[in-house]
């Protein structure tokens, strides 16, 4: 999905599941935090290559943050009080007050704030597929990891449900 249409996927989880409006605030606060500008300093970098690979590698967080909210938000049992629960993901540095998100800084915010989305939305899931795992099933984890990798592709699921 297009950043420049980032609004539009929040119109489109209004839309789908109007019964818990606090889920889609929060949907709506992640997208929006995800879109914004990494805000990269190219004097921080040695040369252009490793500014691109760099610049690259957040892009490539953001496509992952869209593939999970997508399937976050297709997945009506995931409730307001689920998201809540899986901001306790990336060590609680992204919370949420009820009305917007905060983030504590690790290191450099141009290449984590994204990647603490993405662990967000893979905690919420992995409890979400918890949930629907057959008590039949010895090795719960495995058959997660599984479930992600048929929904979300090996590439998503081998770095965030790993």
């Amino acid at each position: 999905m297009n950043p420049a249409h980032a609004h539009d996927f929040a119109a489109v989880a209004a839309l789908a599941y109007p019964a818990d409006p606090e889920k889609v605030t929060i949907l709506q606060a992640l997208t929006a935090f995800a879109a914004q500008r990494p805000g990269l300093e190219y004097a921080n970098y040695g040369d252009p290559a490793s500014y691109r690979a760099e610049s690259r590698a957040i892009t490539r967080d953001l496509h992952h943050v869209y593939t999970l909210l997508r399937r976050v938000q297709l997945a009506p049992s995931i409730t307001s009080a689920d998201l809540k629960d899986a901001f306790r993901a990336f060590s609680g540095r992204l919370s949420w007050d009820g009305q917007r998100l905060d983030y504590t800084t690790g290191q450099y915010f141009p290449t984590e704030y994204r990647r603490a989305v993405c662990a967000v939305l893979s905690a919420a899931l992995w409890d979400y597929w918890r949930g629907c795992v057959p008590e039949t099933v010895t090795n719960k984890a495995d058959h997660i990891r599984a479930t992600a990798r048929r929904q979300l592709g090996r590439t998503i699921a081998a770095r965030w449900f790993n």
